[in-house]
This record gives structure tokens, C-alpha cells and sequence, in this order.
């Protein structure tokens, strides 16, 4: 059994996609473990704000399975993965699979996002505070105390009750 971090985040009706993707992950992997939800502005473009937050799960599924499915359910989402740097329906971003260290150039495990971000780092501190990165050996806990305050806000939000996408 694996423990799998994902981080997602939605900038195209945020709320409905992020909704959408969190039933199609269940439906999926089963019971989410989730961190509070988080707006902040986009990173690299010019956009509307962000959802963001990370969710964990257990799975016996191997990496590449797991990969496979997530990148299902992003185009379920709506998601185009041939356009980059653009506002997106959903990005699902697989953070970690168990203490997996991988680099190729399919995949980087853990993603070096984790430690670059606010937006991904925070939520998952917060989702697993106790847990360690595979490579840096600190706590996630640790690493958000010792983050580097950047210019990117983070907004706590909740997701809309009413905000429904159907496939």
C-alpha cells in the first residue's frame, strides 16, 4: 500500500471543476484525506485566481497506474494538456507516492514544486504536518516554518456548496 499526495487546482470555474475532480478521485482511489482549500493569483500568466489544495489517499494501484488515472481524470475535467501556461480547468499534480525518489523525464518524485510553492507546500504541511520529504529529511511542518515568504497570497477559502459540474 502506497500513500499518494496530489495537489489540484482549477482557475476555469474553479469550484465546480475542483468538486468534479475530488468525486472522480474518490470514485477512483476511495477515501481523500484533504487540506484546507486555498485561492491565490496564477504563476507564470496572466489569469484568474487559482483553487488550489493537496489530497492524499492509499492505494495498492503501481506509480504508473496511478499516473495513468490521474491524468484521466484531468481530461474528464476538461483539461488540455497540449496548451501550457494558460488558465486550466483542472491540473492534478502527483506529489508523491509513498518515499518514491524518481527523476526521468516522465516524472520527478517528489516534485519539486513542493518546495517552490506556497500554494502546494502550505496545504500539504498542513495535510501532513509529521510527514517527511523523501529527499530534504525534514518534516513538511518544518519546511513551511522555514519558507521563504513570497509575493504570491494565499486566500483560505471554501469551496461552493452549489458549484456542480456533471460529466
Amino acid at each position: 500500500m502506497s500513500e499518494v499526495f496530489v495537489g489540484i487546482g482549477s482557475n476555469v470555474s474553479p469550484h465546480a471543476h475542483v468538486r468534479l475532480a475530488l468525486d472522480l478521485l474518490e470514485r477512483t482511489f476511495g477515501a481523500l484525506r484533504l487540506s484546507p482549500i486555498y485561492r491565490c493569483p496564477p504563476v507564470g500568466f496572466e489569469g484568474a485566481d487559482f483553487l488550489n489544495l493537496v489530497a492524499a489517499f492509499d492505494t495498492v494501484s503501481d506509480l504508473d497506474t496511478v499516473h495513468i488515472q490521474l491524468r484521466d481524470i484531468e481530461a474528464a475535467c476538461g483539461r488540455d494538456r497540449t496548451v501550457r501556461r494558460t488558465s486550466r480547468t483542472m491540473d492534478i499534480d502527483l506529489l508523491l507516492f509513498g518515499d518514491r525518489i524518481q527523476d526521468d523525464e516522465t516524472l520527478c518524485l517528489p516534485r519539486a514544486d513542493i518546495l517552490e510553492y506556497p500554494f502546494v507546500l502550505r496545504p500539504l504541511a498542513e495535510l501532513a504536518p509529521e510527514a517527511r520529504h523523501p529527499t530534504v529529511e525534514r518534516t513538511y511542518q518544518e519546511l513551511w516554518a522555514a519558507f521563504e515568504p513570497r509575493d504570491l497570497p494565499l486566500e483560505a477559502v471554501a469551496l461552493d456548496a452549489d458549484a456542480q459540474l456533471s460529466l
